[in-house]
């Protein structure tokens, strides 16, 4: 998502500049050009007027400019255009005593249309700058941030793979220590880490290991203890009740029934 953003405010960035440079640029020929129009018209030279637009006028390649109002007999004077080849938009506002540009699709090319309105003549002067330049050189931007972007996503997603795995691995060791420990191997320990946390965690998990071992040992001799001791007097009393059974039938009826539940008990032990 950031890295969207960034491309999305760089492109934003780049493209209001360059479109700026292209429009200042394109308003200050039109500025030059528009004297140079108001010029003929201060000399009433209008057939200069017109062999200016047609062989002196220097509009960019694949520009052209016109000409429009009172002073030029209400016609027009002319370079490869005509009135209808430009944003209705910006004829009226010229035309209405104001001056202004826009970037406006002619014929599907995109252009900067300037309209400049010359005062002491009541005249429209308009012309159109191609914008074919900074249009490949925007998209020529935009592709590179794309591929640029794609490039970053691809190694920030292998670096925190990288990362993920580098930083989950001890957690993975003492997950097989732990299954370790629960399958029967109670010596088994971690061994130490370079990162003091990860360290922590491995001393404190050596010391549970020990506590546990401790523990298992000890209810272990307990058991073999307690195992040992009752032994002895078991076998004892095994054998005296054994001796008591062989002459069952010399015993009254209810010694015999007393006689047998001891039986089954020591046996039962």
């Amino acid at each position: 998502f950031a890295g969207t953003v960034l491309i999305g405010v760089t492109y934003g960035f780049a493209r209001n500049n360059l479109l700026e440079e292209r429009s200042s640029s394109a308003r200050l020929t039109a500025i030059e050009h528009a004297n140079e129009v108001a010029t003929f018209l201060d000399d009433d030279d209008i057939e200069g007027l017109d062999t200016y637009f047609e062989r002196q006028l220097r509009t960019e390649p694949g520009g052209f400019a016109l000409a429009s109002g009172e002073a030029l007999g209400g016609g027009f004077a002319t370079s490869l255009a005509s009135q209808g080849d430009f944003p209705m938009g910006i004829v009226r506002e010229v035309e209405a005593g104001n001056s202004g540009e826009q970037f406006a699709e002619i014929d599907d090319d995109p252009f900067v249309v300037v309209g400049i309105h010359i005062d002491r003549h009541d005249v429209a002067y308009l012309e159109a700058f191609p914008a074919s330049n900074a249009d490949t050189t925007l998209r020529a931007l935009i592709t590179a941030l794309g591929l640029g972007g794609f490039g970053t996503l691809v190694l920030a997603t292998l670096f925190g793979f990288s990362t993920s795995r580098r930083l989950l691995r001890p957690i993975s060791r003492v997950a097989d220590a732990a299954e370790d420990i629960a399958s029967g191997g109670l010596d088994t320990r971690l061994d130490g880490e370079s990162d003091p946390d990860l360290d922590r965690l491995a001393s404190s998990f050596n010391d549970m290991a020990d506590a546990v071992q401790t523990r298992i040992e000890r209810e272990a001799r307990f058991a073999s203890d307690i195992s040992h001791e009752l032994r002895s007097p078991i076998t004892a009393l095994t054998a005296a009740v054994e001796v008591l059974d062989g002459r069952r039938d010399e015993l009254p009826e209810r010694t015999q029934q007393a006689l047998a539940v001891v039986v089954d008990q020591v046996r039962r032990f």
